[in-house]
């Protein structure tokens, strides 16, 4: 096929994407990305209304789960399965960043497990049942949320959010490179700050730790949620189908930078 005749508003035509933490944030924008490329896109929330109102706006399938509770995710994606045929991509980007995970010497175990739940035990999870579905299909798409702290080490730590990062990332490498003959793709999206409700959140109950973090990024600005999007939609096509177990950066080059340019 000539360049001229590929249509790359269309790249996700005919694909069937599951996307957790998809009723806002990252998720959201990733929602809307994916169903202007051309996806189907199933909805995993815990947030009814806001994961109906999403499904509706992309034209897609809402389906509560908690990502912590095994039976929960698997049947978020034996309901894509069921309902459209297949699971082509899979974005397990649901996380959370309370306020009580902090510094080590202040993080208390309740805080810490809550986190790890969430942020890894549940991309685990979500991993598992994809495969499922994409081994039987000898194809797919996995993309996980990790962050640039799986990669670095921040002076004012959320201990709890960091290891688990760390630990997507791993085992998203891990993955990528057991499932890499049998069709399926897995990456870790690597987000520098993303200026989503969460970050808002976070920054607006503390606009020095914003500053603190907001000085070491060489473009300026934290990222907007579009941005990164942009990023999951070129992982999960085609375009992307020579990379694999990638700790994919999409970061404004925080993690290149000793200064930032005056």
């Amino acid at each position: 096929m000539s360049i001229e005749k590929i249509d790359l508003t269309q790249r996700l035509a005919g694909k069937v994407a599951v996307i957790t933490g998809g009723a806002s944030g990252i998720g959201l924008a990733t929602a809307k990305r994916f169903a202007a490329e051309g996806a189907t896109v199933v909805i995993g929330d815990m947030d009814v209304t806001a994961g109906e109102k999403a499904a509706a706006e992309v034209g897609g399938l809402f389906v509560k789960v908690n990502v912590t509770e095994e039976d929960q995710v698997d049947n978020l994606f034996d309901t894509a399965y069921k309902v459209y045929g297949s699971v082509d991509i899979a974005f397990n980007n649901a996380g959370i960043s309370p306020p009580d995970d902090d510094s080590i010497e202040t993080t208390e175990l309740p805080a810490w497990q809550k986190v790890q739940d969430v942020n890894l035990k549940s991309v685990y999870l979500c991993c598992r049942a994809a495969l499922r579905h994409m081994v039987r299909q000898q194809s797919g798409s996995i993309i996980n949320t990790a962050s640039f702290v799986a990669i670095m080490g921040s002076a004012t730590s959320q201990i709890s959010y960091t290891a688990s990062k760390g630990g997507v990332l791993a085992m998203s490498r891990e993955l990528g490179v057991q499932f890499a003959r049998q069709g399926i793709r897995v990456n870790a999206l690597c987000p520098g700050p993303a200026d989503t409700p969460l970050l808002q959140e976070l920054f607006a109950k503390d606009p020095e730790r914003a500053q603190r973090r907001l000085v070491h990024i060489p473009i300026g600005r934290f990222a907007k949620p579009e941005e990164l999007a942009a990023a999951v939609a070129f992982l999960g096509s085609d375009d992307s189908s020579f990379i694999t177990a990638s700790t994919f950066l999409v970061d404004g080059g925080i993690s290149a930078a000793y200064v930032t340019p005056l």
